[in-house]
């Protein structure tokens, strides 16, 4: 398999090259040259694969000869070794639970694929790769947790200053190690545009062997398609589901997306948004207009500019109302998040984090529309992420989980930053 850049002014490259490079040298994300097709075998026998054959089948044409056979199977296994259920909600809608992982969050799966794959590619290298990351919230933790003590790599992690949940800033500034975390005064979408600068930087290049472990990243966005077939495998309806995702950086339904044009059944994808819509205002119109992120209860979606959106873009051929026969979005208030969880909770005892109450409600508008489908949202991260809103909103305190209550008694460790990018180059070059 191949990749191309988007911008089409590099060359083509491996999959390998694709992983350890992060972005093209002409600043574009890149992109599968040709879209697997699933075998028909595959559809036909959903059900009756374990996690572990699935992940590989789906995975394997993506990486290609880049990683042998037997050590991909490792690394799939390794990725996808926790659940993801499908909980039924209501009669109409379920959820998708992404957040059983070690950061208690969805990117648990991309983070630990991508860090077991530099590690296969840097095991005969002298030299280390230095992943520079952004986070706003989730990422973080994940990329922290999945690279923690991988040899030959260490973490750069940029996350803006007061933007993230206590047990997020936690995940992310707790581990020490190969691990370093930037607290950086200014906005996500700050944050980003600086790791993007620095990707370009000659200067940079020359001290450091650079990589992302962003979405933009083939790594850590391609093993997001295994949500979507691990749920497929759980669906118990005739008809295709409709699906509905929280959507950021749109790494996550942009996946998603590949998965269908490659061949799994879906009837229809939902972009849930918070109050940053520039997807949402195209659309309606057809006019791409990022705009500054502004600061939500639903944190992690708090991205002005989507870098995956290109992504979603190629999938259907730059072509808009390609895009709307499958794609569909809706944008939901503070306030309306809020509600959506007081009264699901109210009415069904689940509770939401503020991402899958976007979802959520997003889903439940569609489905009155079109009442003879069903469908299910992805539930992101786990609401003790989010304790302030959830409890706000539920008035019940959120039990922490086993798995997170080590890091209660941790004490962060950050180093406070400029949302300038000359303060991050001399910080990298002075090291």
């Amino acid at each position: 398999m191949l990749y191309f850049s988007l911008n089409k002014q590099s060359p083509n490259v491996s999959f390998a090259e694709a992983a350890v490079k992060g972005q093209a040298p002409d600043k574009g994300l890149y992109f599968p040259v040709t879209i697997p097709k699933l075998p028909a075998s595959l559809l036909q026998n959903l059900r009756a694969l374990s996690k572990d054959e699935l992940g590989f089948s789906v995975m394997q044409p993506y990486v290609g000869d880049a990683i042998p056979a037997a050590t991909l199977q490792r690394i799939v296994s390794e990725t996808i070794a926790f659940e993801f259920p499908l909980v039924k909600v209501t009669e109409n809608i379920a959820s998708l639970e992404l957040f059983h992982g070690p950061t208690l969050a969805f990117k648990d799966v991309g983070a630990r694929f991508m860090s077991r794959c530099l590690g296969y590619f840097n095991r005969n290298s002298n030299r280390h790769t230095t992943v520079l990351v952004a986070t706003s919230g989730d990422t973080g933790g994940a990329v922290a947790n999945g690279f923690l003590g991988v040899e030959g790599v260490e973490v750069i992690i940029l996350y803006p200053s007061g933007k993230v949940s206590p047990i997020q800033e936690l995940q992310l500034t707790t581990c020490g190690q190969n691990i370093t975390a930037l607290e950086i005064n200014g906005t996500f979408d700050d944050c980003q545009a600086m790791v993007k600068q620095a990707f370009t930087d000659a200067a940079l290049q020359q001290q450091y062997s650079l990589t992302s472990a962003n979405s933009i990243n083939v790594a850590r966005w391609l093993p997001q398609q295994l949500y979507y077939f691990f749920a497929l495998q759980q669906w118990q309806h005739q008809q295709p589901p409709v699906i509905a995702v929280p959507s950021g950086n749109f790494g996550n339904i942009c996946a998603g997306l590949l998965a269908h044009v490659s061949g799994l059944p879906v009837q229809h994808f939902i972009a849930a948004l918070n109050a940053n819509d520039a997807v949402h205002r195209y659309m309606q119109t057809g006019n791409y207009a990022p705009q500054p992120s502004v600061a939500t209860v639903s944190n992690a979606m708090d991205v002005g500019n989507p870098s995956n959106f290109i992504r979603v873009l190629q999938l259907f051929n730059n072509e808009l109302p390609q895009l709307q026969n499958v794609l569909s979005s809706t944008t939901l208030d503070d306030h309306t998040t809020v509600a959506t969880i007081k009264a699901v909770y109210n009415q069904t005892g689940y509770t939401l984090d503020p991402h899958g109450a976007v979802a959520f409600c997003a889903l439940q508008q569609y489905l009155l529309q079109y009442p003879e489908q069903k469908g299910f949202f992805l539930e992101t991260a786990h609401p003790v992420k989010f304790p302030q809103t959830v409890e706000q909103a539920t008035g019940q305190t959120v039990p922490v989980p086993d798995s997170a209550k080590h890091l209660l008694q941790q004490q962060k460790k950050s180093v406070v930053l400029d949302a300038d990018y000359n303060t991050l180059k001399d910080w990298l070059l002075s090291r």
